[in-house]
């Protein structure tokens, strides 16, 4: 550990710690789409397979990317790595390329209706606060 690096506050390890939590359950989300059994699919509502068979590879990419490295991200930033920061912006880029999906080109408003914003804006608005709180801690000496 470098000598000019600065201890982190408790409120740094619980943010840190429900972060990582939180891109955890995206890691399994994405498993649980990714490698969906057709048994399963097959028990959706018709409106629901359809979105789920329709999903380009550029937006499952993106969506592999927006919840590995937001995971990862969480990890360095728990390892008081200032690698963190790059890995969240990149986490941010794979969540606004897949929300845009999301919101614009899947049915997924048809489907599940208005409150079917909520979710992919909420998942914005964390990967933004994990951005700048990334680069907040590393302004308070506490990454190497």
């Amino acid at each position: 550990m470098n000598e000019n690096t600065k201890k982190p506050t408790t409120s740094f390890w619980v943010i840190g710690g429900i972060a990582l939590f939180w891109n955890v359950l995206g890691v399994m989300a994405y498993l649980a789409q990714a490698f969906m059994s057709d048994e399963t699919l097959q028990s959706l509502p018709e409106a629901e397979q359809a979105i789920y068979q329709d999903v380009p590879a550029w937006a499952t990419a993106a969506f592999a990317l927006a919840v590995w490295g937001g995971a990862f991200g969480c990890l360095l930033l728990l390892l008081r790595k200032r690698w963190a920061k790059i890995v969240l912006v990149v986490s941010l880029l794979g969540i606004i390329v897949q929300m845009i999906y999301n919101v614009f080109f899947s049915k997924s408003l048809e489907v599940y209706g208005p409150g079917g914003l909520i979710m992919p804006i909420l998942v914005v608005f964390i990967g933004g606060f994990l951005v700048w709180y990334s680069r907040k801690v590393d302004t308070n000496g506490w990454l190497s």
